[in-house]
This record gives C-alpha cells, structure tokens and sequence, in this order.
C-alpha cells in the first residue's frame, strides 16, 4: 500500500505542527512542502527544521515559481536553476527524497495563438538538457533527486507526456534525474496512462495524485483501480502527494481522500 502525503496548503493549522496532527489523523503519512520563489523555501529553514525536530515527515517539495529551467529569458533560466538549487539543497537537509519542477508553466503552449514558440524544438532541448544537467549533478552531490513533470499541453508545450521526460533523463545520464507523474496532467496527454506508466517505470520517482477535473481524487472520472494498478506493477515506492483543487467541504474532502484511494488500490 503507498504512503500518501498532502501538499501543506490544503491542511488545516498555522503551523507545520498542527498541519501534520490533522494530516496523520485523516490516515498521511506524509506532507509535500511548497518551494516559492525568491529563496522563500530557503528561508523557510528555521521553521522547518522545528518540523522536522517535532516528527513532521516532509519527504518531497514542489515548486511554486513564477519562472522554470526553461524560460525563454536567459536571466530567468539562470535565476530558475539557483532556486532548483537551493530547493534541492534545502529537502536534503530535511531528510527528504527530492523536488519537483516542470519544464515551464504558462509560459507558452502550440494549442493557443501565436501557435510558433520563439525557439526552435532543437533549442527547447538543448536548454532543458543543459538545465536538466546542472540540477541532477547538485542534486547527486546532495544526496537526492530532481523530479522533471510532464504538463498539458495548455500549461507547457515541451514536455507533456511521460515519454518526453524520460527520453530527456537518458540523454542527461544521470540517475538523479526522475519523472515526477500527475494522474490530472497523464489523464489529458496520455493515450493509456497505465501503460505509460509501466512504459516508464524505471525512471518514475515520484507521483502527485488529482482527479480528472484537478478535484481530490474520487470527485472525477479518472480509473483509479487501474491507474494505482499500473503504479504497483511498476514497483513505485515513494509517496503519492495529493495536489488538487477541492470540492465540497474542504476538510472533509482531504479527508475522503486516503480511505477513497485505499479501496482504489485494494
């Protein structure tokens, strides 16, 4: 049976301390932090060191940022890398696994006009390998892993499927490197998310969980049974971080969440 985690912004509490009691309470195992931009996750360490003295498990952090390694700016990649960075450097402390970042986010998509990006696919690559690169090899040293995440085709038009990422992590070389899944963004891009997964089994290293409308899983059509299913078979053990818009009550909906993919995966 997985771990389940929940990103911090969706439990209850002002602090770490009081998030984690209602979390293990609702059946968590876990909480996925929210690295923002500016080194805010960095300065964040006080607090999170006070965590993590009081047994808050915070294995994994997702980014938050305005701007990702493959901004078309030069500038912006180059501050975007330094935030991966320290966000790395930062969940190593932690005791944690590694963080996750997409290509880019909003920042450009084929399917809305002008329909052309101002750069080649050739030079998407080279910018996504070269950042790709430098992250991996600092996430190696500290011990831990990058998580690159395919978006849709409306958020990013670079990586969008689970092929994409890892065709990009074998080309890096570096086992540091994993593909970060999303059941919301597999369910739009993927034509048999299960079978993607199986396909790319041997580089997942972490998955986040929403339904197919992005609401807390149970509150959408999404094939859970096989989906989980596929994620099993392909011997995934990390955490499955709940990352998800939510409907009805709040704190009953992060609730229903644990017990609703449990009886998924049975």
């Amino acid at each position: 049976m997985f771990t389940t985690a929940c990103q911090e912004q969706l439990l209850p509490g002002e602090t770490l301390q009081q998030k984690w009691d209602f979390a293990q309470a609702a059946g968590y195992g876990a909480i996925e932090l929210r690295g923002k931009g500016d080194f805010h996750f960095r300065d964040r360490l006080p607090e999170l060191r006070r965590a993590l003295a009081d047994g808050v498990v915070m294995p994994t952090v997702c980014v938050e940022m305005r701007h990702f390694l493959g901004a078309f700016d030069e500038e912006l990649r180059r501050d975007a890398v330094a935030q991966m960075k320290s966000q790395l450097s930062v969940i190593a402390e932690l005791g944690g696994r590694g963080a996750m970042t997409p290509a880019s986010y909003g920042m450009f998509s084929r399917r809305l006009p002008p329909f052309e990006p101002p750069r080649s696919e050739e030079e998407d690559r080279e910018v996504l390998l070269a950042g790709l690169t430098e992250l991996g090899e600092h996430a190696a040293r500290e011990g831990v892993a990058l998580f690159l995440e395919p978006l849709n085709r409306y958020e990013d038009h670079m990586v969008n499927r689970l092929g994409q990422a890892v065709e990009l992590i074998r080309q890096t070389g570096l086992d540091s490197v994993r593909v970060g899944i999303d059941s919301y963004h597999m369910n739009i891009e993927e034509a048999d998310p299960p079978a993607a997964i199986l396909e790319a089994a041997p580089y997942i290293g972490h998955a986040q969980v929403s339904d197919s409308n992005r609401f807390q899983p149970g509150a959408g059509h999404l094939d859970w049974p096989a989906w989980l299913g596929a994620l099993e078979a392909a011997g995934y053990e990390g955490e499955l971080a709940v990352e998800c818009r939510l409907t009805g009550d709040p704190e009953e909906a992060v609730r229903s969440i644990t017990p609703f993919l449990s009886r998924a995966a049975a």
